[in-house]
């Protein structure tokens, strides 16, 4: 969530084929081919082969870029065209679900795509850079998308169970609805920019209709003659589509719907198509093509005064100049899957999450940030290690990986500059360096099966979990020493743990009463805050005003509000949710100020607190180096 601006890098326009017209593009799952609609049974040209599954496909005319989704490989890729042929193929936007619809804006050069999977509509720089979520709610299976740059407009079409064809401007504003009656499954959609008219194929009812670009003054075009239907184009007074069931590619008469014929047949998997013309992408002034209108990061075409908006990669908060992005996020949910980390900007209400490009995790468990040096840490269960790296997933390294069981819980104390873990196997509570020197034990004795673990280096405590046979909540200093029950009646699993420094009050999640509960610091003032429809909780954090929390039965990430109990979704199905952490990336928790990175400021930080904390610090070097 952090990044340095490049603007987009483009290819020279080369010379591009001028054949005669019409010329049709289409994917064909196993590669991308072109087509000349005016001869009689015209053979097609590869212009990409070797694919696995090419979906969607659209264009730049005058950067001689053409673009495809590949569902299999998860992913929308180019290639640059000219009349010698294409070039090698690029990956421009990896990490996808299912990448069903794709739309290039060839006047604000960007790339715009539907995801079935995640529900979202996207936009990224023609390079994939700067990828933002424009919209993520009420969309069910997004398919197809097409723009109308000159008047800032885009339509896309859901084929969920509330099937309906949608318009917004292309910077995310002005959503409306424009079919939702007489409407199944919506595949393909095109825009005739000379009549604004916007035409969609129904695979469902084996119709074509058109409207007006605002929904208004429906149409019948073919009725009742289409097998099934799926993408669609348009050339002057023809319009083109491609059928599932005859593997052909069919044409007619816009007006009337007549003179239909089979354009080009015996194709593999026909998918989408567009016609390939500088007549369908008319060049003229855009707004954004004056030095990205003073925008710091994305400049999106709208269809309002003054026709473009300045916006911000996935996670970012716009600065209120409405032109320049903040230096990345500032609050994060770090996630722990199985396979995978993950981070969530919790700036922005799009709740996007991002996989950290960490390779080899097998089965992450518990997960930390200290926000000093700014790693992530987490346990892996499978490899018997506590490994770090940095968020943008660089610098990996293992920190812990010797007499390691079953670790589980972890924590930074990030005015020390120590790692606190709980291990169930050894049933231990053990402390390091962060680099994984000088470890040492600190608790061996009665516990069962401890779990989670937090800390309060200011006041100089650590507190954590234990869910065996005899379940309770305990508090020591943070040397081990001072050992103190806080909690041992009603509880079950308590596999979650958290502190609000703020308002001195600890937080659980229990997965067996299924209730998460909170008391004061000194143990007064129990209290239930929310006991309904949380199966088995399992990660637990508090960042702020909101309780986080991993459920594994419901695949979801949840967080409640702490004063009022309002809940909300932050993700939902997602399997294999393990620990997640809520957190400042620059800040300490319970600071106002930000706190600057590099061990050498961390120490001057650290002489700054002594005053509050000096015999907790003192207590712990005992431990780790043996004064006495």
């Amino acid at each position: 969530f952090r990044f340095v601006v490049r603007r987009p890098a483009l290819p020279p326009p080369p010379p591009v084929v001028a054949p005669s017209e019409p010329l049709l593009l289409y994917a064909n799952r196993r590669d991308l081919r072109l087509v000349d609609a005016a001869r009689d049974k015209a053979n097609a040209t590869v212009v990409v082969g070797g694919l696995e599954d090419a979906a969607a496909v659209d264009y730049v005319y005058a950067q001689g870029l053409i673009y495809w989704s590949d569902v299999s490989e998860e992913a929308i890729k180019r290639t640059s065209f000219n009349r010698t042929g294409a070039g090698a193929a690029q990956t421009v936007v990896p990490g996808l679900a299912a990448p069903d619809g794709l739309a290039c804006d060839w006047l604000g050069l960007k790339l715009y795509w539907t995801d079935s999977d995640t529900n979202r509509i996207e936009v990224a720089e023609l390079d994939g850079s700067l990828r933002k979520v424009l919209f993520w709610q009420e969309l069910d299976q997004p398919r197809a998308i097409a723009l109308d740059p000159e008047r800032g407009f885009m339509y896309w079409t859901d084929w969920g169970e509330v099937p309906k064809i949608e318009r917004a401007g292309m910077d995310g504003t002005n959503r409306s609805l424009l079919v939702d009656q007489d409407i199944h499954w919506p595949n393909g959609l095109t825009v005739d920019y000379g009549q604004q008219k916007l035409y969609w194929a129904d695979a469902k009812h084996n119709f074509i209709h058109r409207c007006n670009l605002d929904g208004s003054s429906r149409e019948v075009v073919v009725k009742g003659e289409l097998p099934h239907p799926f993408a669609l184009t348009l050339y002057e007074d023809t319009l083109f589509w491609t059928d599932w069931n005859t593997h052909s590619i069919h044409s007619c008469r816009k007006q009337t719907g007549r003179e239909q014929r089979i354009v080009h047949s015996h194709i593999f998997s026909p998918m989408d198509l567009h016609v390939f013309s500088p007549k369908r992408q008319p060049v003229c002034d855009s707004p954004c093509s004056h030095g990205n209108a003073g925008c710091s990061h994305l400049c999106l075409l709208s269809p309002t005064r003054p026709f473009y908006r300045c916006a911000c990669p996935t996670g970012v908060q716009l600065l209120e100049d409405g032109q320049t992005c903040r230096d990345g996020a500032t609050q994060m949910l770090l996630l722990a899957r199985r396979t995978d980390l993950r981070q969530i900007s919790l700036d922005t209400p799009d709740f996007t999450d991002v996989i950290l490009q960490v390779d080899d995790i097998r089965h992450a468990i518990a997960i930390d940030y200290d926000p000093v040096d700014g790693y992530v840490y987490w346990t892996d269960d499978d490899v018997k290690a506590i490994r770090r790296a940095r968020l943008d997933g660089g610098d990996a390294q293992f920190v812990v990986t010797s007499q390691v069981s079953h670790p589980d819980g972890i924590a930074v104390d990030w005015i020390a500059r120590n790692l606190y873990w709980t291990d169930t196997g050894t049933d231990r509570i053990e402390v390091t360096r962060l680099d994984g020197t000088m470890r040492k034990i600190l608790i061996s004795e009665d516990l069962d099966e401890p779990r989670a673990i937090v800390l309060d280096p200011v006041a100089g405590y650590m507190y954590w979990t234990d869910w065996g046979e005899f379940p309770k909540i305990e508090r020591a200093d943070l040397d081990g020493l001072e050992r103190l029950v806080m909690v041992n009646t009603s509880l079950g699993w308590p596999n979650g743990l958290a502190l609000d420094y703020e308002q001195r009050q600890i937080y659980w999640g229990d997965a067996k009463t299924d209730k998460i509960e909170v008391m004061n610091m000194n143990g007064t003032g129990r209290r239930v805050l929310v006991e309904d429809k949380l199966p088995h909780i399992f990660g637990f954090s508090l960042l702020g005003d909101f309780v986080y929390w991993t459920d594994w039965q419901r695949r979801s990430i949840e967080r409640v509000h702490k004063r009022t109990a309002e809940r909300e979704f932050i993700i939902d199905q997602l399997p294999d949710l393990m620990g997640l952490k809520a957190t400042h990336l620059h800040r300490t928790t319970g600071e106002s100020a930000d706190v600057t990175r590099g061990r050498g400021l961390a120490r001057e930080r650290l002489l700054s607190f002594l005053p509050f904390f000096f015999l907790a610090l003192i207590a712990v070097g005992k431990q780790l180096f043996g004064v006495h």
